[in-house]
């Protein structure tokens, strides 16, 4: 239980930890991968080539030290991280390594100010922060374990079918080795999967969205090849490259909460290259379902060989009342009922639902945070905007 001198005593640090920014994280993971080494199955050390999860890390410390002593600020973000930690099979023994390591870190780089006090402080506040995660993950996993077609920790999965939607992204179809159900999903939520590359001495556990609506059967992610060479591309590339029809991954149960809300509104899906995925599920589960609102579906790629889904986005016109809006940065001569360039919303903002429409975005970061300037400069209200980060969490 933290104290009233636990709260101001980590307070009190906050100036410290915003004059070494992320020299602390970065400092914590060269610490905890090289005592447990082991840990590198889990984490994505392309996010740590990048500095995305240092800068991720370091961010929500500086969050929680903020608003130590008002939690509910932040119970958005913590059932963000808390999903995704679900999708790591992420377990509570691993929390007291990463407390310990966080702490060490502290006392190495800090030696003056880490003083008994504030040590105290700081290992009360994060066995608080680590219990309300504890907590969360146990009932999420409680909760898929339960359900219908649900699971604990990782299954097998058999890959029956891989579909080039582009020049750059395919599909799998996924079904349970065991031939049993699986579990639903909500649109736009992911799924957390994990293979041990060739040559590898690590396994890789990457995310994707669910493209496509819940069917108690298979699931269908799409991936998009990243650039090869990378590490940011190894898992991407393997999948593309390596992995064909019959071949076996692990999966957990879905997870993310970024989820379509059915309000009986009208619905704007906004996607930036491969952040149309999630926005598939969505298309088809309003299709299923025969949504009588109208749906505006806006995307965005570098050119019409990289347009994924195009044809089956057209299809669901019979279905839908459904508005396309298409913009390539290199558009051909013949090209049609296409906008050039970057996504502007200005020209199309009179067939936009302006003040009754959810809107949901998905893409790059510097993409989503220029088309959220745009909605909230022609008058969406922030809690009309949804976003989802591929990675680490970023705001927008």
């Amino acid at each position: 239980m933290l104290s009233q001198q636990h709260i101001d005593t980590v307070r009190s640090t906050i100036p410290l930890l915003v004059s070494a920014n992320t020299l602390i994280t970065e400092h914590f993971y060269n610490r905890l991968f090289t005592h447990h080494p082991e840990l590198q199955n889990i984490f994505n050390m392309s996010h740590q080539s990048t500095g995305r999860q240092p800068t991720a890390l370091f961010n929500a410390i500086a969050a929680y030290a903020t608003h130590i002593d008002n939690l509910e600020v932040l119970t958005s973000a913590v059932m963000r991280i808390a999903h995704k930690h679900t999708s790591f099979n992420i377990q509570p023994s691993q929390y007291d390594v990463v407390g310990h390591h966080l702490i060490e870190t502290l006392r190495e780089l800090v030696p003056g100010a880490f003083t008994p006090e504030v040590e105290e402080a700081w290992t009360a506040a994060y066995q608080q922060l680590a219990n309300i995660f504890i907590k969360i993950e146990g009932d999420l996993y409680k909760q898929n374990a339960n359900e219908q077609g649900g699971w604990e920790d990782f299954r097998a999965f058999k890959v029956i079918s891989k579909t080039p939607e582009s020049e750059r992204v395919t599909s799998f179809v996924l079904a349970p080795v065991d031939g049993k159900k699986v579990i639903d999903y909500k649109a736009g939520q992911y799924l957390g999967i994990k293979i041990k590359p060739k040559d590898n001495e690590f396994e890789e556990i990457r995310q994707y969205s669910l493209s496509t609506t819940a069917n108690q059967e298979t699931y269908r992610i799409s991936v998009k090849r990243e650039s090869t060479g990378q590490i940011a591309g190894i898992m991407s590339n393997y999948l593309h490259d390596q992995v064909n029809v019959s071949d076996t991954i692990e999966a957990m149960p879905p997870a993310g909460d970024f989820c379509f809300e059915d309000k009986q509104q009208p619905v704007v899906l906004i996607s930036g290259g491969v952040g149309l995925t999630p926005m598939q599920a969505v298309l088809d589960t309003l299709a299923k379902q025969q949504y009588a609102q109208p749906v505006h579906y806006l995307h965005a790629c570098p050119k019409a060989s990289h347009h994924s889904f195009k044809e089956h986005v057209n299809n669901l016109k019979s279905s839908l009342d459904l508005n396309i809006q298409t913009w390539y940065e290199q558009l051909d001569d013949d090209q049609e009922g296409v906008f050039e360039g970057q996504m502007v919303l200005e020209p199309i903002k009179d067939s936009l639902p302006l003040e009754t429409g959810d809107y949901y975005l998905c893409g790059p970061i510097g993409f989503m945070m220029n088309v959220k300037q745009q909605l909230l400069s022609l008058g969406v209200s922030g809690e009309r905007i949804h976003y989802e980060v591929f990675g680490p969490h970023q705001d927008v």
